[in-house]
């Protein structure tokens, strides 16, 4: 580790710290607004999150397939290996919702700002009640507008590690008849979990073709989407220009 990387790394982590409270108030003022306009005020706190990555922490990227998102809404089911992509995920995709564990909402001024972006907040423990109230507020949130990311994994996995594909996320795409839109990445290799420091370099998020669930069963969506993003991790994993 230099001292550049752990300098530039504190110095973001400081403007973590000095914007997270004030845009957490900004988003509690946007209470009355419509979804829409919310999602937009509360976002420019990602974006100015990006951006300090990508300019103190030299944590560049580029997107793989943009020209395959179909006309939203659609549901993105990706590979979670860090916080940077719950970031740029709002830079690069339209408008969104997550579905989240509840217990985010709890952080103080981070849950606060998270709240006022509609997600889907679920008791992981309730079974049947959570993929109820998942169903219910997905179809509200796609009538809306809104895409729906979800992160199959259920939590974050380490570059070159692969958790279990929960069926969720293709449960929710077949019961609403939405397309799904599987996407991979590395951020992993440069922002690691619960890791202070920041490590330059570039990520790859690469998109994948649109999938139609129409005659697919949740298992066998979920098992084409896990396919398809853990083959495509073994081609940006070796990304030479990283």
């Amino acid at each position: 580790m230099t001292p550049g990387i752990i300098t530039r790394s504190l110095l973001f982590a400081l403007i973590q710290v000095v914007a997270t409270p004030l845009f957490a108030l900004a988003a509690l003022a946007t209470f009355p607004f419509k979804p829409l306009a919310r999602y937009r005020v509360v976002t420019a706190w990602s974006r100015l999150m990006v951006a300090s990555a990508t300019r103190l922490c030299g944590i560049r990227y580029r997107v793989l397939g943009a020209e395959r998102l179909p006309r939203p809404p659609f549901i993105v089911l990706a590979k979670h290996q860090s916080a940077w992509e719950t970031l740029v995920f709002q830079v690069i995709l339209p408008p969104q919702v997550w579905v989240i564990k509840r217990g985010l909402l709890w952080i103080p001024f981070f849950g606060w700002g998270l709240a006022m972006l509609s997600p889907i907040a679920i008791d992981r423990g309730a079974g049947r009640r959570a993929l109820r109230q998942m169903l219910e507020q997905g179809r509200e949130r796609l009538a809306q507008g809104f895409c729906i990311v979800i992160f199959p994994e259920g939590t974050r996995v380490p570059p070159g590690a692969r958790g279990q594909y929960q069926p969720g996320g293709a449960w929710l795409a077949v019961k609403t008849a939405t397309t799904v839109v599987p996407v991979a990445h590395n951020a992993g290799e440069v922002w690691q979990r619960r890791a202070l420091f920041r490590r330059p370099g570039l990520v790859t998020v690469s998109i994948g073709p649109p999938i139609e669930p129409a005659g697919l069963e949740p298992e066998e969506l979920n098992r084409k989407v896990e396919d398809w993003i853990e083959g495509e991790m073994q081609r940006i994993g070796n990304d030479p220009r990283r």
